[in-house]
C-alpha cells in the first residue's frame, strides 16, 4: 500500500514544519498550502488522503476553503481535520457545517494528531 498522504493547508510556517516533521516520522506523505486558495489547487491536483486545515489564512480563510473543497466533485471525499487557535465551541461547529470532519484547537497534541489522522485514514495505523 502506498504511504498515506495528508496535505497541510497553514499558513504558519512554524506549525507547518512541526506537523511535516511528526507525519514524516510517521511514514507520510506531506504537501504544503500556505493558505486556502492554493490548498485547493493542490487538493485537486494530488488528491490527498486527508487534509489539515487552519482557518485564519490570506486570500481564502479555512472555513471558506473547507466549504469549497467539500462541495467540488473531485475533492469532497477527502476528509478534512481544522487545527485552528480558534477555541469557542461557535468556531467548532461553524467548521463542522462547512464539511470539516473533526476539529482540533492548536497547540494539537501529537498524538491526538495522528489518531484523529487515522480515523480517516484507512491503513494509516503506525
Amino acid at each position: 500500500m502506498a504511504e498515506p498522504h495528508v496535505l497541510i493547508i497553514d499558513d504558519s510556517l512554524a506549525e507547518t514544519r512541526i506537523f511535516t516533521v511528526l507525519l514524516e516520522k510517521k511514514g507520510y506523505k506531506v504537501s504544503v498550502a500556505c493558505n486556502g486558495q492554493e490548498g485547493i489547487e493542490v487538493a485537486k491536483a494530488r488528491q490527498p488522503d486527508v487534509i489539515l486545515m487552519d482557518v485564519v489564512m490570506p486570500l481564502l480563510n479555512g472555513f471558506q476553503a473547507t466549504r469549497e473543497l467539500t462541495r467540488a466533485p473531485e475533492t469532497a471525499h477527502i476528509p478534512i481535520v481544522v487545527c485552528s487557535s480558534k477555541s469557542t465551541e461557535t468556531d467548532r461547529v461553524w467548521a463542522l457545517r462547512q464539511g470539516a470532519k473533526a476539529y482540533l484547537v492548536k497547540p494539537v497534541d501529537s498524538r491526538v494528531l495522528l489518531s484523529t489522522i487515522e480515523q480517516f485514514v484507512p491503513g494509516a495505523r503506525r
